[in-house]
């Protein structure tokens, strides 16, 4: 994989992302959990035949700083309003999954200029569903309270990232045999085992609990305009009906059989056929922002 990697001094944080093609409207990937940039590595070079392709170590996660500081979607989010006028390239498409879902939607919903479309991987928001994924006793997950208490995920996991991750959550969350190597693991586990590696994480899913209804309240008065794909596998049902709750526009929908929670590591040739398909149709102007 030929990738060009780059910090970028942005919003006080300093951001790593990477960039491949040089032609063609610009796409920006947003990794999830447990994950980096490098969820992306089998994607990036089948979208970056026709597209401009960045992807990007969200504050507090790879190699991107770790420092003091607000961890929250709405902090993230202004990062990468900032991260997009540091590239000069132009409003993106935006994809993101799992836990950086808010991530994306604040930005579109905040800064619409900065969004050709948003592209929304497994994914929910507070409000619409992912707080509920902490309920144990209806099909929830302990990780996702575990990692939303405060101070619990810094104080208990430093030493042990390969038993959480390499361990249990990546077996759990894959349901494609070898999608995740051991390369690929040493690769994760080198960044969240640096100090402080634990900061993105705690944030974002304490963000679950502390939302108070402000994501709902920001999608009531101002709901995205900027054209959404839905992309899931297991929870393609609950992020179609996130997003449409949440948008004025269009928003079409992919369901991948057979796939598990981390579809670009699982399935990056069906999910870069199903973002250049929808992609291609914004650009060429067959689906239109609402504004």
């Amino acid at each position: 994989m030929n990738v060009s990697h780059h910090l970028a001094d942005v919003n006080g944080a300093e951001l790593h992302y990477v960039s491949a093609g040089d032609t063609g409207s610009p796409i920006l990937l947003v990794h999830g959990w447990p994950e980096t940039w490098w969820a992306f590595r089998e994607l990036i070079p089948l979208l970056a035949e026709t597209h401009r392709v960045y992807a990007v170590d969200l504050r507090g996660f790879g190699d991107s700083s770790h420092a003091d500081g607000d961890y929250d979607p709405a902090t993230s989010a202004e990062d990468l309003h900032h991260l997009v006028q540091h590239l000069g390239a132009g409003p993106v498409h935006l994809s993101v999954q799992d836990i950086s879902g808010g991530v994306g939607f604040h930005l579109a919903a905040t800064h619409a200029a900065d969004v050709l479309s948003l592209i929304a991987v497994e994914t929910t928001l507070p409000g619409y569903g992912l707080e509920n994924l902490a309920d144990v006793n209806h099909g929830g997950s302990w990780h996702v309270g575990f990692l939303g208490t405060p101070g619990i995920p810094e104080l208990l996991l430093p030493g042990h990232e390969r038993d959480l991750l390499a361990g249990w959550a990546y077996p759990m969350m894959s349901a494609t045999k070898d999608a995740v190597t051991d390369a690929d693991l040493d690769e994760f586990l080198r960044t969240y085992a640096r100090p402080d590696g634990w900061r993105g994480t705690a944030g974002l899913y304490q963000a679950i609990f502390a939302d108070h209804g402000a994501t709902r309240e920001l999608a009531e008065s101002s709901p995205l305009t900027v054209p959404v794909l839905t992309v899931g596998g297991p929870s393609a049902s609950l992020t179609e009906n996130t997003f449409r709750q949440v948008s004025a526009g269009e928003v079409t929908s992919v369901h991948l059989d057979g796939v598990g929670h981390l579809v670009a590591q699982e399935a990056p040739g069906p999910l870069a056929d199903a973002i250049l398909t929808f992609a291609a149709r914004v650009d060429n102007g067959h689906l239109a922002e609402q504004r």
